[in-house]
């Protein structure tokens, strides 16, 4: 159970506390032990991250290779590969269901 205690880039999480809380992110940097920034590709883009403290995050035990490679290869990963690494790993909310009316 130990094994997803330090966070990872490419990380999956979903938000538990804040303004974009139950939205799940990826996290695109590690800043400290207690400190992450993490992008969605919609609302929050690679160039505008949030930095996040791990005590509002709730860390999945899922890594988006994608994600992981591109920030490793290239020092950054398009908003896209962040989109498709959520809409991969990440089951749709019921929320986008009620914003097209039903």
């Amino acid at each position: 159970m130990a094994s997803s205690l330090l966070p990872e880039i490419g990380q999956i999480v979903r938000v538990i506390r804040g303004q974009d809380s139950g939205k799940h992110a990826v996290i695109i940097g590690v800043v400290d032990q207690r400190y992450v920034w993490i992008a969605d590709g919609s609302k929050r883009k690679f160039d505008e991250p949030k930095k996040k403290n791990l005590i509002h995050l709730e860390l999945l035990p899922v890594i988006s290779t994608e994600v992981s490679d591109s920030i490793r290869t290239t020092g950054r990963v398009t908003n896209g590969k962040l989109r498709f690494a959520l809409n991969k790993y990440v089951t749709p909310s019921s929320n986008e269901a009620k914003e097209k009316g039903e």
